[in-house]
């Protein structure tokens, strides 16, 4: 007879808007183990499974912390309240943990108290308007399957009993009927029970124990500070509607997303596990992919199944089309679900995609050992050349209907590259090779069509590396000391390290504005590079590794996604956080063609 072995929720604090899926292990008839599903359309020797959640809701209301979602709230900060900033927002639970949050809390009431005195009302800012999760709203940039839970967890609300009984002053609401539940904002300060039992296929009646879980409290998902979109011609932040009504510019985002099969808790243990789990971390990513509201998207370490069963399909609903380019080869597990590569969405609405090239560094790798190196040594180049990486360049046509360039009546290309040059620190060579075969590949493009050039990734390389000097200025010095790591010899010539593109880093243009009130941006830069400060934290490293670059001579940074800085992820905190779910921040540029000038 079937049986149930063992019930357990991969976490137990349950989050608005995640997926709660059960582990069940059950023994089949036969003997054997499995976590197969045993549905009522499909039984097992007449037996299937039956699945309820429930809500069980006290006679006490429980505000939870906004600092710490898994503690609840003793205290409330009344001028969030008078200056009507989202509830979720002014609950603390210690007295400590406000003192301690108060720099980036301070924050949320000078831009209320700013939006007030500007507008009348309250601004809406990139990402800002989604803030709104925890104060009995349900997050509207989610996946379907959390915006419509009555759906998804099993069958219409009002087809279950309104409480099923009740015990020392609480009541326990059924809101589920199948295996997975995905809590609303209804359910924040709630414990949640899932019941697992067998029954009988012809007589519908339980068989054996109800296996029970209790969850802890439910959480609103965590929502870090706005990140507005700033202009670069000295007019100020920019409003998102009449930024996406504009014509003559569109909008690009590069995010390395943090790979789930990189994101363990061995090397961010730092991040609380519910924070790290995927199931959280791909919604909270999602809400904020979706809320830049980008018209071009370019994701790093997207994994294969990621790409096809989550990000492809969501973004689709968002009126995104998807290409997707996986490395090479399996880099940390045999299985091939979890190679992640580069992922490259835009707004159908906005292109037409034209044609795709794929750049697979392994094989000029072999090009390059076939061509240059002496039979002795092919094995080892390879060893030391082989990193799996790869490239996704991608040629896009602007609609006519919504033209994002000057000329409407000619056909306007735009080429956007995305790239993740994921290379050890130690083997400076082969990352200024990668790094020199993609710009080589790019200006093969270039030279056969006038087309507006974007590349996009994470190069993992510091603002003044020997990669960043050949993106940003066509060459590097021959005197650089990354230079001097070469034995294979594959960077000689020194003098073939040169393009012709006329490549600029987005996010110099702040660098470049002289107007008032763009100091604050520019403390975000380092001083000698125009680069930001950092696009990667964690506790073992704090710097620049993303950039998008444009071609000068055909376009134009209109305006630019605000950097992050230290008081807005918090002191002592490292990315990934239970705000931000992945270890990069993302960037994010507006564009605008101009006519073609003179290539360097």
């Amino acid at each position: 007879m079937l049986s149930v072995v063992r019930v357990h929720l991969p976490s137990e604090i349950p989050i608005v808007g995640c997926e709660l899926t059960p582990y069940v292990l059950l023994r089949r008839p036969d003997k054997t183990i499995s976590t197969d599903d045993v549905s009522e359309i499909a039984p097992l020797d007449g037996h299937f499974l039956r699945y309820k959640w429930y809500r069980v809701q006290s006679d006490k209301k429980v505000a939870v912390c906004s600092i710490h979602p898994s503690e609840q709230a003793t205290l409330q900060c009344l001028g969030c309240v008078k200056a009507k900033i989202p509830l979720s927002k002014s609950y603390h639970c210690t007295t400590k943990c406000f003192s301690d949050a108060w720099q980036h809390h301070r924050v949320l009431h000078d831009r209320a108290a700013s939006a007030l005195n500007e507008n009348g009302n309250e601004e809406e800012e990139v990402f800002g308007r989604f803030n709104s999760t925890g104060s009995g709203t349900i997050n509207s940039s989610l996946s379907a399957s959390a915006s419509s839970a009555s759906l998804t967890n099993g069958s219409a609300t009002n087809l279950y009993p309104a409480a099923i009984t009740q015990r020392s002053g609480e009541t326990w609401f059924e809101v589920g009927r199948s295996k997975t539940y995905t809590p609303t904002a209804d359910d924040v300060g709630h414990v949640l029970k899932f019941e697992c039992v067998v029954v009988d296929a012809e007589t519908k009646l339980p068989l054996g124990p109800v296996n029970t879980i209790l969850t802890s409290r439910v959480i609103p998902a965590p929502s870090p500070i706005p990140r507005r979109q700033i202009r670069v011609d000295g007019v100020g932040h920019l409003d998102v509607d009449a930024r996406m009504t504009t014509s003559g510019t569109f909008t690009v985002l590069s995010y390395n997303i943090l790979s789930e099969a990189y994101a363990s808790s061995d090397l961010y243990n730092y991040c609380p596990s519910w924070a790290l789990s995927w199931p959280y971390r791909r919604q909270n990513l999602l809400r904020e992919i979706v809320g830049y509201r980008a018209d071009i998207i370019c994701l790093q370490e997207v994994q294969s199944d990621h790409y096809d069963e989550f990000f492809s399909p969501e973004l689709d609903k968002h009126g995104y089309y998807g290409l997707y380019k996986r490395k090479t080869n399996e880099v940390y597990s045999s299985n091939t679900n979890t190679i992640d590569g580069c992922a490259t969405f835009f707004r159908r609405d906005r292109f037409s995609h034209v044609k795709k090239y794929e750049v697979e560094f392994n094989k000029a790798a072999q090009s390059l050992t076939e061509a240059t190196i002496p039979t002795t040594q092919k094995k080892s180049a390879l060893n030391r050349l082989v990193k799996d990486n790869v490239a996704l360049i991608v040629v896009l046509e602007a609609k006519v209907n919504n033209q994002p360039f000057d000329n409407p009546g000619k056909r306007q290309l735009l080429c956007v590259a995305n790239t993740h040059v994921n290379v050890p620190q130690d083997l400076k060579d082969v990352k200024i090779w990668q790094v020199h075969t993609l710009l080589k590949g790019l200006e093969k493009i270039a030279a056969s069509a006038d087309i507006p050039m974007l590349v996009c990734g994470d190069f993992n390389s510091v603002p003044g590396s020997a990669p960043h000097a050949l993106l940003a200025m066509g060459k590097v010095d021959p005197s650089h000391p990354d230079l001097a790591v070469d034995p294979l010899n594959i960077l000689r010539p020194h003098s073939k390290l040169v393009h012709q593109l006329p490549l600029v880093s987005a996010y110099s243009s702040f660098a470049r504005t002289v107007s008032l009130g763009y100091d604050q941006h520019k403390r975000r830069l380092d001083s000698g590079t125009n680069e930001p400060l950092f696009t990667n934290v964690t506790r073992d490293f704090i710097g620049t590794l993303d950039y998008i670059f444009y071609t000068a001579d055909s376009l134009v940074v209109e305006s630019l996604l605000e950097l992050l800085d230290e008081e807005s992820l918090r002191k002592d905190t490292a990315l990934p956080s239970p705000e931000w779910s992945s270890d990069h921040i993302a960037l994010l540029a507006e564009f605008r063609c101009c006519k073609n000038k003179s290539r360097r």
